[in-house]
């Protein structure tokens, strides 16, 4: 009997895993877009991967438009599924790639959203002296300082910080390992928060950042703590991780003007993902231009 569409799924996920070392949130979203896909396979009564082709993806594509799925969803699911496709040509199960030449609607690319330089300061302006607030003032000075995703920053142990030299050793995407600065201030505040960890932490655990239980603190729990420390410290707007690693790279761009280097310490594999902060840079400048230069400003009708 030949094998079935869920049985070459349950395959791809297990290249995912073992082969490439995918993280597993990346898995549950290739898994959660192949469902969709599957779902309209099965009203269409497609039974088998090689019945798949490019009509009817380009026909998925529409349906999920028409429903109103973001054009950046229906990108990533055209992206999961060329990389099944791959996989099943690598395989010799499949013939052809029906993904390959089709893409999702157009969507407007927003900029990311970043906090200027005197929200970052009272932002961390912390005056902490529990061991919660101590260790939730290191993660942001971490985190502002060496531009972390929020899966690096959790994913940190006891041993990737080197004191000496101040550098922080982090797992990113694809498993790729990368080395970065740590500044002056974000080392004195894990060296902090060092001297309360041993009170929360339990005995075997090598997490650098534990919960109020001792063990590894989730990323699901630094970024609750994040938004609470935004509306402490009276921030307007909403504070998480990815706007603070946003502000890094801006802030960064805006003063070196060095765009790969700002490519390399936020672990960009293209540096077209990296190039959205000139935009950002640009944004700022269009503005003082538009508030200051005598042929900019326009009169009032």
């Amino acid at each position: 009997m030949p094998e079935t569409k869920t049985d070459w799924l349950t395959k791809f996920f297990s290249h995912l895993e073992l082969e490439r070392r995918l993280s597993p949130q990346t898995v549950i979203n290739y898994r959660r877009d192949l469902r969709r896909v599957c779902a309209f396979c099965e009203a269409r009564h497609i039974q088998h991967w090689p019945q798949l082709d490019i009509h009817q993806v380009r026909a998925l594509v529409a349906q999920l438009h028409r429903e109103g799925l973001h054009g950046r969803s229906i990108a990533r699911l055209l992206s999961s599924l060329r990389s099944l496709f791959r996989y099943l040509l690598r395989e010799e199960q499949v013939t052809h790639n029906p993904a390959e030449g089709v893409s999702a609607p157009k969507v407007k690319r927003s900029l990311p959203k970043v906090l200027d330089a005197d929200q970052v300061n009272r932002l961390l302006e912390i005056k902490a002296k529990d061991p919660l607030s101590i260790r939730d003032r290191a993660i942001m000075e971490l985190m502002y300082s060496s531009g972390l995703r929020l899966s690096e920053l959790a994913g940190l142990d006891l041993n990737d910080i080197d004191y000496a030299d101040a550098l922080v050793r982090v797992t990113g995407k694809g498993a790729k390992t990368r080395v970065l600065p740590v500044g002056r201030l974000a080392i004195k505040a894990l060296k902090d928060w060092l001297g309360r960890r041993d009170g929360l932490a339990k005995a075997d655990e090598q997490a650098l950042f534990v919960s109020r239980n001792g063990t590894r603190l989730s990323g699901r729990g630094i970024e609750q703590r994040m938004q609470q420390w935004g509306l402490k410290q009276g921030l307007d707007v909403r504070v998480h991780p990815h706007r603070l690693r946003h502000s890094f790279a801006s802030h960064l761009l805006e003063s070196s003007g060095d765009l790969r280097a700002v490519q390399e310490l936020l672990g960009h594999a293209d540096i077209g993902t990296t190039q959205i902060y000139t935009h950002l840079d640009f944004q700022h400048l269009a503005k003082v231009y538009d508030a200051a230069h005598p042929r900019a400003k326009r009169k009032r009708p």
